[in-house]
């Protein structure tokens, strides 16, 4: 074979190398790609069941990598989701807190949740007709909210919530509060605090004409006893009228919350004809008008029916035993409700 023979084989040869080596890298950039985009849209393996994760504020890319995998987070190299992060141009724009990592999430989800900011919300609910110890209780127990308070008394709370000298009881708006981890129990009573304070405005400014109550303060006390005083709502503007109509004719209140209220812990859950002779601020039995403070927290539908009370020529109420109420006009009608639901149990 000539010289000029074996060189154009030899070129042959080396186009057919150079081409068969296009392909592979061709092959093995499309089998990259597809890997990247399985990786990208492919639900995650989890290691453990539901597990979040924290990202600190600062924390740089790698960081938030590692934290994955100590959360057990499986398939994809760390370039698989720097490339993700390229792509979709929010490596920079991660953002600090705690995210879930629910079975069936892809690293897309994840990474869009991370950018947006979409942290776990945990939840709180205040319950109607708490006393503020009761809450302090419930907060004390929540396992997520950041304990601050323990030791720290009633009045420096309220001072540290600006309302220095005001009774604690019943200053907290009754409701489910979102909060993100890292939120301390003062946070959360700051914030039902400011929503008392606010519904408060609101029901004052809405107030029916000719109440006597004279300002915000006594529809919170008001308030107050409306919700010890039923859990049926529909009953709520009808105990509201009866007491409204007793402070227009100068009657007293008359309504056993407030007695129990005012015996504190000597309350033993039996209430007796000496507690209702015991005189105490709290006392309606003994004292005229409303008490001095609150003695629960009332819900919003208690403060609405506070100032905007049922019509009607009821003075007297009883339990019927069920949860509901007997309403009378008249002190005999009255005595015969007691007789016939009270009495015969």
């Amino acid at each position: 074979m000539t010289p000029a023979l074996n060189r154009q084989r030899l070129r042959q040869i080396q186009w057919a190398l150079l081409l068969l080596a296009a392909v592979l890298a061709s092959l093995a950039v499309l089998q990259v790609w597809n890997e990247y985009r399985s990786f990208a849209d492919k639900p995650m393996r989890l290691a453990r069941a539901e597990p979040t994760i924290q990202i600190e504020r600062g924390e740089g890319f790698a960081k938030i990598l590692r934290r994955l995998r100590e959360a057990g987070v499986k398939p994809g190299y760390d370039w698989h989701w720097r490339a993700l992060a390229w792509e979709m141009d929010i490596a920079k724009r991660l953002k600090a807190g705690e995210y879930a990592l629910e079975r069936g999430i892809t690293p897309r989800e994840l990474l869009q949740r991370i950018a947006d900011g979409n942290v776990v919300q945990y939840r709180f609910t205040i319950i109607e007709g708490w006393s503020f110890r009761d809450l302090r209780r419930a907060l004390a127990r929540h396992p997520v909210l950041l304990q601050t308070l323990e030791g720290v008394s009633d009045a420096a709370i309220m001072r540290q919530l600006g309302a220095d000298g005001v009774p604690a009881e019943g200053r907290f708006l009754p409701e489910t509060y979102n909060f993100t981890r890292g939120t301390s129990d003062f946070d959360l009573l700051k914030r039902a605090h400011a929503s008392m304070a606010q519904a408060l405005a609101t029901v004052w400014a809405e107030r029916m004409p000719g109440l006597p109550l004279n300002s915000p303060e006594e529809v919170l006390v008001l308030a107050s006893i409306i919700e010890k005083e039923t859990g049926v709502a529909d009953e709520r503007p009808l105990i509201a009228g009866v007491f409204i109509r007793r402070l227009q004719r100068g009657m007293r209140l008359q309504t056993d919350p407030t007695v129990i209220y005012g015996l504190g812990e000597s309350y033993d859950g039996n209430l007796t004809r000496a507690h209702l002779e015991t005189d105490t601020p709290f006392n309606t039995y003994t004292r005229e008008g409303l008490p001095p403070a609150p003695i629960a927290l009332p819900g919003m539908a208690a403060l609405r029916a506070a100032v905007n009370p049922a019509a009607g020529d009821s003075l007297y109420f009883v339990s019927r035993g069920d949860g509901s109420h007997q309403f009378s006009a008249t002190l005999d009608e009255h005595n015969a409700a007691v007789r016939r639901y009270q009495l015969k149990r």
